[in-house]
């Protein structure tokens, strides 16, 4: 499985087993802060696993672990929606356990996995959408660089564009 290694923190590719035991209510293999990862992960898990089953994950665009360096503790999930579409945009999801918030660690690893993304050729743009009270979670990916681009029901719509390509619109 893919490791994205940050400053403070790395990003663990979670395996087939690892989603399905997340997903279960299990701890993925991982030693978790605060007893157990939060309900975002174990949601995400199952969306990766089910796209898994049928087929259609591609390798590196699932669940990673966001995993303390200097303590090897589980404090989250960040991921994928999907691969990228020919368009070259994917979208995000991410969340961390209630102890591990505000300390950084969302901005950093959200930094880490958009700086791995955006350096590979198939992804050109990242997408994030986050509840418009969910300030915390916005201002992350403000601080990330992302741009709001729109609004929904009680949503707001990110976009990070990656540097052009040449040859690529």
């Amino acid at each position: 499985m893919t490791r994205i290694p940050g400053p403070r923190l790395t990003l663990e590719g979670a395996s087939p087993t690892a989603l399905a035991d997340l997903w279960s209510g299990g701890d993925g293999g991982f030693d978790w802060l605060g007893g157990g990862p939060y309900d975002g992960t174990r949601d995400a898990a199952g969306m990766v696993f089910r796209a898994h089953e049928r087929g259609v994950l591609r390798p590196d665009f699932g669940l990673y672990v966001v995993v303390r360096q200097d303590d090897r503790r589980a404090i989250g999930s960040m991921g994928f929606h999907a691969a990228p579409d020919e368009d070259g945009r994917t979208e995000i999801g991410y969340d961390l356990v209630p102890g591990a918030r505000g300390h950084g660690y969302a901005t950093e690893a959200l930094r880490t996995l958009a700086g791995w993304a955006l350096a590979r050729d198939d992804v050109r743009r990242l997408f994030a959408t986050v509840e418009q009270g969910n300030a915390p979670s916005r201002a992350v990916l403000e601080r990330t660089g992302f741009v709001r681009v729109g609004e929904g029901e009680g949503t707001y719509a990110y976009e990070l564009r990656g540097r052009p390509r040449p040859g690529v619109a």
